[in-house]
């Protein structure tokens, strides 16, 4: 069998497009289009099985699949966050893979060292809305101490009665967040989770640090120094901190931004191998000695950055003096590309956009509904500017963005 170390390269990205889910290539997936088809393999499968765990606010059933027999017991949950679909497609996949493969020498070792517990889909109230948070509009992830969520209740039930060594808490995170204060978007980020506001390294904590560096290590090669360290942060009502506290070793994992995946399948395939990869390094004992380094020397995920930033322009407005400055927008949907308003006009050096416009020795001209009804520019209006060669408005266009998105070399008939 292979160790994690000898499994660190793209394999398991290969493996992934064997198995995946075709059917699932939207990211907004509802609960009924979900448990028709992964309902179906799981019921079908001689090797997983279903269970009703609770409802959620709104009456639709919370599912929890189970798979393996082995001593070490695992539990993970994805999509408490109604609008955060990555690990959900991630899990589907994965568990077509152990249903359709039962001996494999992977599915096998799994199966026998490990008793694995997931949910896939918590909130399926907020996966109908595609929406942060359930029904009753709480978010979830931070229910810890009110128990306001029958979902959080449910998970709360599962952890009680199946007491798991490890749980994985799966999220999305904001498509803006970067590597330390690099120009390399987040693609994905871990955390060990602190049991406590000290953030202490005890025994318990280390273990988490050990597994998420050998979670790194399944990642990486697919996508590089993509990888951050989600910063060291402790929320008294969050469910990881729940599953911490009450004893289990709990780690975060955050699906970020990856070009040109506004539907996030290479994201569930990067789920896909971060979860396999991490199953296998705690069945087969490697995680116990994966080098603290390999999460430890990760940069941190770091501050937002902007969706799109025209960079080094000298921004002309009817009847004032054109003067330099950089300009950035962001978008309501950011996957989506809509609806970008003006986030920031002035010196924005050292900030980075996923789009940059290169307006270096050019002229940014404001479109008519970019600037206010006394004529000036301000923020949050529509992002609409012609980036031309010259201060006359008649002068060539070279770039051109439309509320946030770049329209590329064209004039602007």
């Amino acid at each position: 069998m292979q160790t994690i170390e000898e499994a660190s390269d793209p394999e398991l990205g290969i493996l992934h497009e064997a198995y995946c889910f075709p059917a699932f290539q939207s990211r907004k997936v509802t609960h009924g289009e979900l448990w028709e088809l992964l309902g179906a393999l799981v019921d079908e499968a001689g090797n997983l099985a279903r269970d009703e765990i609770g409802r959620s606010a709104e009456g639709r059933p919370l599912y929890a699949v189970r798979f393996g027999s082995g001593p070490t017991r695992v539990m993970l949950w994805s999509q408490m966050h109604g609008d955060e679909p990555s690990h959900t497609l991630g899990l589907a996949d994965l568990f077509a893979y152990v249903a359709r493969e039962p001996d494999d020498e992977r599915v096998r070792l799994l199966s026998e060292a490990l008793t694995v517990v997931a949910v896939p889909m918590l909130n399926p109230d907020g996966a109908e809305r595609f929406l942060r948070t359930n029904a009753q509009g709480v978010d979830v992830n931070r229910d810890a101490r009110a128990w306001t969520s029958p979902e959080l209740r449910a998970l709360r039930g599962l952890h009680g009665e199946f007491s798991p060594e490890f749980v994985f808490n799966l999220h999305d995170q904001d498509v803006r967040k970067r590597v330390g204060k690099s120009e390399r978007l987040t693609a994905f980020a871990l955390l060990a989770t602190p049991g406590g506001p000290e953030m202490e390294d005890d025994e318990q904590r280390v273990r988490g640090k050990r597994l998420c560096a050998a979670i790194v290590r399944a990642v990486q090669p697919l996508v590089g120094d993509r990888v951050a360290r989600f910063p060291d942060e402790y929320h008294p009502a969050g469910s990881g901190e729940f599953t911490q506290r009450a004893g289990s070793v709990s780690v975060l994992l955050e699906c970020g931004f990856w070009p040109d995946d506004p539907e996030k399948q290479f994201l569930r395939k990067l789920s896909f191998a971060a979860l396999l990869g991490g199953l296998q390094a705690l069945a087969d004992g490697s995680h116990a000695d994966t080098p603290l380094d390999a999460y430890e020397s990760l940069e941190e995920n770091h501050t937002q950055v902007f969706d799109t930033l025209i960079r080094g322009g000298t921004v002309v407005i009817p009847g004032q003096e054109p003067f330099r400055a950089d300009v950035a927008a962001d978008f309501a949907t950011p996957l989506e590309l809509r609806d970008g308003t003006t986030s920031s006009i002035g010196d924005l050096a050292g900030y980075t956009a996923r789009v940059v416009v290169d307006a270096e020795g050019l002229f940014v001209h404001p479109e008519r509904e970019a600037m206010d009804e006394m004529g000036g520019l301000r923020g949050g209006l529509p992002a609409s500017f012609t980036v031309r060669r010259g201060v006359e408005p008649e002068s060539e266009a070279v770039s051109i963005v439309r509320r946030g998105v770049l329209r590329g070399d064209e004039d602007d008939g």
